[in-house]
């Protein structure tokens, strides 16, 4: 019943106006949109809470925002390799894009696997799905040590030279997030910057120099991950000053 209760809530909700604003202000071309804004579904996610059922009901509704809400809902601990697969298959935006990789993906045993394997992607959203996961992996795995991480730099220089506006932009936020993580990631990935501005191509030279300007700035914000070593290396540093 509670699907039916959501669905007619999202039919309430709906806004024509909303479809043709979020497509000329944030090229937000989606099929079935009903126009919800998204906060407005992060209200009725928050009133639901986790459900994985419900959220694979949501999904196969073929409503747009009924997607969105399955990003919500859905644990990411219970997302399965199958899952992945489906729903990456079917993103049509950068938003439905971001929600599944920043709220899901990133937070699945999956999540590397991934990066790697649709970094080579043809289409442009499952391809941009393999980067914004990982500019969000850069925060949702808290202990991995920076091996790990450099080990995607090979994948940024590969897809630089993609042009396409949201696989560039997806391989520029990934690389000043990997940048973002600790002092030592920061001056690698300024160093890869510096090597991808080599590159002949519009794409990689944007995505370079975009990274630097962010990276070398001053007080640029980072996480300190893993913070068993870069929270107690200041605090060390700090005590012995």
């Amino acid at each position: 019943m509670i699907y039916n209760q959501i669905i007619e809530a999202l039919y309430d909700l709906q806004n024509s106006e909303k479809v043709i604003f979020k497509e000329k202000k944030f090229g937000i071309i989606s099929n079935n949109s009903l126009g919800i804004y998204h906060k407005d579904l992060k209200v009725i996610a928050k009133e639901i809470g986790s459900d994985n059922e419900l959220a694979l009901q949501l999904f196969d509704s073929g409503i747009y925002e009924a997607r969105l809400l399955c990003s919500k809902l859905f644990k990411p601990k219970d997302v399965t390799e199958n899952l992945m697969e489906k729903w990456v298959k079917t993103f049509e935006n950068w938003e439905i894009c971001d929600n599944f990789c920043m709220g899901l993906f990133s937070k699945s045993s999956f999540a590397f696997a991934k990066i790697i394997e649709w970094s080579t992607r043809k289409p442009e959203f499952e391809k941009r799905a393999a980067f914004a996961t990982l500019a969000s992996y850069c925060m949702a795995d808290k202990t991995s040590e920076n091996e790990l991480f450099e080990l995607f730099f090979t994948i940024i220089k590969l897809e630089a030279n993609d042009d396409r506006l949201y696989v560039k932009n997806a391989v520029n936020w990934a690389l000043r997030s990997i940048g973002k993580r600790n002092v030592d990631l920061n001056k690698r990935a300024i160093e890869v910057a510096k090597e991808i501005l080599k590159f002949e191509s519009k794409s990689a030279q944007w995505i370079a120099k975009n990274a630097l300007t962010e990276l070398q700035k001053e007080n640029v914000r980072m996480s300190d991950y893993p913070r068993d070593i870069y929270r107690i290396s200041v605090f060390k540093t700090i005590f012995k000053g």
